[in-house]
């Protein structure tokens, strides 16, 4: 085959630092256009982006030539980066050091929509430690909650 072709749907979600509520209404609806231009300039297409004021959720379709660990290394990055440039919320502003990515299956990508589309809804009745130890749970990650969290 002279090409390769590929579908690679992720669902990845990762917090702030400390779980700070730092993505308030205004903030937020940046954020989220920054962080699908992230997206874009690697390759690849952002499906879906929501949260709350501590989390994000991202579904999107990453190029094969960029690995999950690197493409999450420049979505935090540069946005955190531009952030504190920014100025549109105080200094200091971080991701927590780790994330969640999670492969979807095409069959399953509008149920992942539609689940990041309620993540207000969801949050009050779920806090993110434990929505997050559920996605783990549900997609047989194995993890040890002591390293869970920063």
């Amino acid at each position: 085959m002279p090409s390769s072709l590929t579908n690679l749907l992720f669902h990845v979600v990762f917090s702030t630092k400390r779980r700070q509520p730092e993505i308030v209404p205004g903030f937020r609806e940046d954020l989220y256009a920054y962080l699908g231009g992230i997206i874009r300039s690697e390759k690849g297409k952002l499906i879906e982006i929501g949260g709350t004021s501590d989390h994000v959720h991202i579904l999107a379709r990453f190029s094969p030539a960029v690995s999950v660990s690197d493409m999450l290394k420049i979505i935090k990055g540069s946005s955190s980066r531009w952030v504190n440039k920014s100025g549109k919320r105080p200094s200091g502003f971080a991701w927590q050091k780790g994330y969640g990515a999670f492969s979807v299956s095409e069959s399953g990508c509008q149920a992942v929509v539609n689940y990041i589309r309620n993540q207000e809804e969801h949050h009050r009745k779920m806090r993110f430690q434990d929505e997050f130890k559920l996605l783990l749970d549900k997609h047989q990650v194995e993890y040890n909650e002591e390293y869970l969290w920063d």
